[in-house]
């Protein structure tokens, strides 16, 4: 039975089906039997599972990490969460030095099926401390398996897949998704580790784009089709690897690309893509390719910069304007148009 869900509702239901389906699955981290439950994601499994399989965490990152991997080379599969991906950088000895490399160090023998959640996103002036998007530094990692699932049918499912594959995975949510709702099955399914998902068809420019940022990419393909341009666009999902033919397909259609991200444009995401993009797909660009990402500075905290800082919708479809060379006109901001590091009216929380 396939049901509507929202985000963190399908992020919850697979915690719960994990860890009813396989006595191995552990969820740890600061905060998770808490009242609010990460967001929601985890509130009520420690009452159902008991405090050794849904444990609460001290607020030691390394250590914790360490005894998780220390738990995944003996035969369980703990998931760690995050509640941001800031507060995952004190654990980055253990994750880049030890469960990336652990499989290849021991000739296969030994694995690290290890997944941890890290909460991406912004909101309200949280600053550079507590609102950064540092996929591209874990997929950099060989050996770490990183995905980005921006719609409730792939957080479940990849999810479930995470958790049974033999890899460490680096699970990224952006919290302004949360409340995004779609069809999710009942029951366990995976999505996959790997592949790119085209969600909305074009024959004019690609849009190729990561979580949230995905979302504001099926907006400017609204604003674009008012200004007379059909626009592609693409859930990249997954950036280890990143899907050469599903782009290559799509560039041989359209003839022009903007890769849009959550994080900074230099040495990131759109970089890779962009490569990808010309390794795969060259003969097919007709013009230079566009990217909509943070600028190379740490994010700032007030209204007035944080709307300079943080793309938008208007912003991709501008720059699909741009590639193609088309003079045309977006429409124009509502008066009252919201201060970027808001959510828009449909994000209700939690917070």
């Amino acid at each position: 039975m396939v049901r509507q869900l929202k985000y963190f509702e399908a992020l919850h239901e697979a915690h719960r089906e994990l860890l009813a389906d396989d006595p191995n699955v552990l969820v740890a981290g600061l905060g998770v039997p808490g009242p609010t439950g990460i967001f929601g994601t985890t509130k009520g499994l420690q009452e159902e599972f008991g405090p050794e399989r849904v444990i609460d965490t001290p607020s030691s990152e390394n250590a914790m990490t360490g005894i998780a991997l220390g738990a995944a080379i003996q035969g369980k599969r703990p998931i760690l969460v995050h509640m941001r991906v800031d507060f995952a950088l004190l654990s980055m000895e253990p994750v880049v030095n030890q469960a990336a490399k652990w499989h290849y160090m021991y000739g296969g023998v030994m694995r690290a099926p290890l997944t941890i959640r890290m909460i991406i996103g912004r909101g309200w002036g949280q600053g550079p401390q507590h609102s950064q998007s540092l996929q591209s530094w874990f997929a950099h990692v060989p050996g770490l398996k990183v995905v980005m699932p921006t719609r409730p049918y792939d957080a479940k499912g990849m999810l479930i897949a995470a958790v049974r594959d033999d890899a460490p995975v680096i699970f990224l949510e952006h919290r302004w998704l949360y409340n995004l709702e779609g069809p999710v099955p009942e029951g366990l399914y995976t999505s996959p580790l790997e592949g790119a998902e085209v969600l909305h068809q074009g024959s004019d420019v690609t849009i190729a784009a990561t979580s949230h940022m995905t979302i504001e990419a099926l907006r400017a393909a609204d604003l674009l089709a008012a200004a007379g341009v059909s626009a592609e666009v693409i859930d990249l999902r997954c950036l280890t690897p990143i899907d050469g033919d599903t782009l290559a397909a799509s560039l041989a259609k359209t003839g022009h690309l903007v890769v849009a991200d959550t994080g900074q444009a230099s040495y990131g995401v759109v970089a890779e893509v962009m490569a990808v993009a010309m390794k795969r797909a060259f003969p097919y660009l007709k013009a230079a390719p566009q990217s909509v990402a943070l600028p190379h500075i740490p994010t700032p905290t007030t209204p007035a910069l944080a709307d300079l800082f943080y793309p938008d919708a208007t912003d991709i479809a501008q720059a699909a304007l741009d590639t193609l060379g088309s003079s045309a006109q977006l429409p124009k901001p509502a008066a009252d148009r919201r201060w970027k590091d808001t959510p828009d009216p449909s994000f209700t929380g939690p917070y």
